[in-house]
């Protein structure tokens, strides 16, 4: 088995910026989701305005959110994003809003951070615009859904 080794970590323990001035650029990809569960009266709120526009505001949030991860994630690279978009999809079973977040660079690293930043904004704007309606809201399940491009290779997850 090969050792595992963190790449923020140079050989003596000290925490730095990976340097990627030597790989080449390259069209990557990343999508991430998460969820936001609440109860179905909570997420009806959503639906004719009852709250405002909360998708809306929710996905420009993530997708403000994906454009400046390298501010908010410090060893994080910034980079120029070429797309980013967002989407929701409610599902009943578990009551919940489901964030998807897909973003593509072209780039010499990739937009895994991007992709995971955009979710975790957007579902909490979501939180912050449904929170007045239920204080038992949950968020979770957020994680990497499929990456493309650079050294390391594809990534599709289940």
């Amino acid at each position: 088995m090969t050792e595992r080794k963190l790449t923020h970590l140079n050989e003596v323990g000290e925490v730095h910026m990976v340097g990627v001035d030597g790989k080449p650029t390259t069209a990557r990809l990343a999508v991430a989701e998460g969820c936001l569960y609440a109860a179905p009266e909570t997420l009806d709120l959503l639906e004719g305005g009852k709250k405002g526009d909360a998708i809306a505001v929710s996905r420009v949030a993530g997708i403000m959110a994906a454009k400046r991860t390298s501010e908010l994630i410090p060893l994080c690279h910034p980079i120029a994003t070429t797309s980013v978009a967002v989407d929701m999809e409610r599902r009943s079973d578990p009551s919940s809003v489901v964030v998807t977040a897909t973003v593509t660079v072209v780039e010499r690293t990739g937009a895994e951070m991007e992709a995971l930043t955009a979710v975790s904004v957007a579902l909490l704007t979501l939180y912050d615009m449904l929170k007045s309606a239920q204080k038992d809201m949950r968020i979770g399940d957020i994680r990497l859904r499929r990456k493309t491009g650079g050294k390391s290779g594809d990534l599709e997850l289940p």
